[in-house]
């Protein structure tokens, strides 16, 4: 296959992105968001200024990194108390993987990876699986597609669903063994709204189903082994994201009021844009992310006589357990998990972080915008976002 067979998903070429460039510096609701990101600064300056950035860019990874780094940088700043980042050692900095990741801000959580490997030496930055049903208004698309990201279709009918996870899945592999890049995607389908992460098997059967034929089809090979095939082809390596603090945890409260009080209540492109934007500009506390073993070593263990339904449950575990042992906890995961569970981790905080989780939980309530807002329901909510990763970490911890 080659890069055309996957023009209707692929990222921007290096020929086709001055011309969107040029596009996006024209387009009113981008400069509106960048007069957000960069207040205070006059339209055409701004504007000269993102042209001084874009000079020179070549590709999309000089994208990301020449014109994305300093936004991210200047978002970490603003907006994080940190961003800390972790790997073994075992990873080779020019190796090609997937990571594989929870989920927890639309925009952030591969940009703030690839900010973290190129500090670390990591000579590739990510390719980016995102939904198209976030991709709301002509400039996000364009963004997205500069920033090395290939649309993930949603909505679709069930023929058309299989024959776009098709080519979704070749791309991928495409693009680890192809074009030799990193991929970015989350375990499953949106963000987990109570922090409960868990690897759909969806997605890992979406993996296989574009590995190439002589991968997949040797002869004597069981369908486990199939799967198993096809899963080593991506190098899998899960990553854990911890946030101290969800600036979006009050909008997904929100949501849950929504839907148990409005029947057939469904977010609008408002409210997506609305999320967007908390998540990007919202303060985060501190952050973390974590690398686990890339999982291709584990995955020769697995007994490949297994019905292939099997193979994909404990691949997904197994992720999962990968993922929820490596959280980053901070005070409110356990306060919240302590109010909830009546379990005592006192010694995790002290009464001033009590205090000030306290008072960061009212002051989040405080911004639901619902006819009667519950609060009690809100905050059983909100609680529950918290608590979940450091109820996954002991769970993890035990197996």
């Amino acid at each position: 296959m080659n890069i055309h067979d996957f023009d209707e998903i692929r990222p921007y070429s290096v020929e086709e992105m001055p011309v969107i460039f040029n596009e996006l510096l024209a387009d009113r609701q981008f400069n509106h968001i960048m007069k957000a990101i960069i207040p205070g600064v006059p339209g055409k300056l701004r504007n000269a200024m993102l042209r001084l950035m874009y000079r020179g860019i070549r590709s999309p990874q000089d994208f990301q990194l020449r014109f994305m780094k300093p936004i991210v940088r200047y978002i970490i700043w603003k907006c994080t108390a940190g961003l800390t980042f972790s790997y073994p050692r075992e990873l080779s900095k020019h190796g090609r993987y997937v990571f594989l990741s929870n989920h927890r801000d639309i925009v952030l959580d591969s940009a703030f990876l690839d900010v973290s490997l190129e500090k670390h030496g990591f000579d590739r930055t990510v390719e980016i699986g995102i939904g198209d049903n976030l991709l709301i208004y002509p400039w996000i698309k364009k963004l997205v597609r500069m920033n090395k990201a290939f649309t993930v279709r949603r909505g679709l009918t069930t023929h058309e669903m299989m024959r776009s996870s098709v080519l979704m899945s070749q791309y991928i592999h495409f693009a680890v063994n192809g074009k030799q890049e990193n991929v970015w995607i989350a375990q499953r389908e949106g963000r987990a709204k109570d922090s409960d992460d868990r690897t759909q098997d969806s997605v890992l059967k979406m993996f296989c189903l574009g590995a190439p034929e002589e991968i997949v089809k040797r002869p004597g090979l069981t369908p486990g082994g199939s799967v198993v095939e096809a899963l080593k082809d991506l190098y899998i390596t899960p990553l854990t994201i911890s946030y101290e603090y969800d600036p979006c945890d009050y909008l997904k409260a929100e949501e849950f009021q929504f839907k148990r009080d409005v029947p057939g209540w469904k977010k609008s492109k408002q409210d997506d844009l609305n999320n967007m934007k908390t998540g990007i500009l919202g303060k985060k506390g501190r952050v973390h992310y974590e690398l686990a073993p890339c999982i291709n070593a584990w995955l020769s263990t697995i007994d490949t006589d297994l019905p292939k339904k099997e193979v994909f449950r404990i691949v997904a575990e197994h992720i999962d357990h990968e993922i929820h042992s490596r959280y980053r906890l901070y005070p409110g995961n356990w306060i919240a998990m302590d109010e909830l569970d009546g379990t005592d981790n006192s010694d995790k905080y002290n009464g001033r972080d009590r205090q000030r989780f306290e008072e960061y939980l009212q002051q989040q309530i405080a911004k639901v915008r619902v006819p009667n807002p519950d609060n009690a329901f809100l905050r059983e909510r909100m609680l529950t976002m918290y608590a979940n990763p450091a109820r996954n970490f002991l769970a993890a911890a035990k197996a």
